[in-house]
C-alpha cells in the first residue's frame, strides 16, 4: 500500500489557522505550482527584540473585509527573492510559524507580501503540503469546519 493512500485529501481552497500569529481563520488557495507559501501582510516593519530581528505586520484575514485587522509579530527568518505569478522578483520577509489545517498542525515558512490585488489572503505552497495531503482540485473546503464567517465567504470563492 502506498503512503499516498493514507494521506488526507484537501480541496483547492481551505480554511487555515495560524495560531502563533493570532489568526483564527484565513482562506487559502492550495497552490501546488508555487514552491513557497505567502500571507497577505501590510505595514511590515522590522524591529530588534533582545538582539534578534523580528517583524511586526498587519493582516486582514478575510477577503473584501478591511475592518478586521490582526497585528502579528514573528522572528524574521530570512529575506528572500521570490518570483511572483506575474513574473516579477520581489524581496520578501520570511517567517516560520505553525499552520493548522483539519486535524494536522505543522511548522511552515511563510513569506509576507501585500496581496491586496490578489483573490486570496494566503497561498499554501507545495513545500507546506507535500507528504501531508493529496489535493483534489475539483473540490473546496474538504478539511475545513464551517463557521458563520466562512459560510458567508464561501459564496465569494476568490
Amino acid at each position: 500500500m502506498k503512503q499516498s493512500e493514507h494521506l488526507p485529501i484537501i480541496g483547492w481552497q481551505e480554511w487555515l489557522t495560524l495560531p502563533e500569529l493570532g489568526i483564527t481563520q484565513v482562506k487559502a488557495k492550495i497552490d501546488t505550482g508555487a514552491r513557497s507559501s505567502a500571507l497577505h501582510a501590510f505595514n511590515i516593519k522590522t524591529f530588534d527584540h533582545h538582539g534578534i530581528t523580528w517583524v511586526r505586520f498587519k493582516v486582514h484575514p478575510y477577503q473584501r473585509d478591511t475592518h478586521q485587522t490582526v497585528i502579528a509579530e514573528a522572528k524574521l527568518l530570512d529575506q528572500r527573492k521570490v518570483r511572483s505569478s506575474n513574473g516579477q522578483t520581489q524581496l520578501r520577509p520570511v517567517i516560520k510559524t505553525t499552520v493548522k489545517l483539519g486535524s494536522k498542525q505543522w511548522p511552515i515558512e511563510l513569506t509576507l507580501t501585500n496581496r491586496d490585488a490578489m483573490g486570496f489572503r494566503m497561498l499554501l505552497g507545495r513545500q507546506a503540503v507535500q507528504r501531508r495531503f493529496l489535493v483534489d482540485s475539483g473540490h473546496s473546503f474538504l478539511q475545513s469546519p464551517t463557521t458563520s464567517h466562512q459560510s458567508n465567504d464561501r459564496s465569494n470563492q476568490g
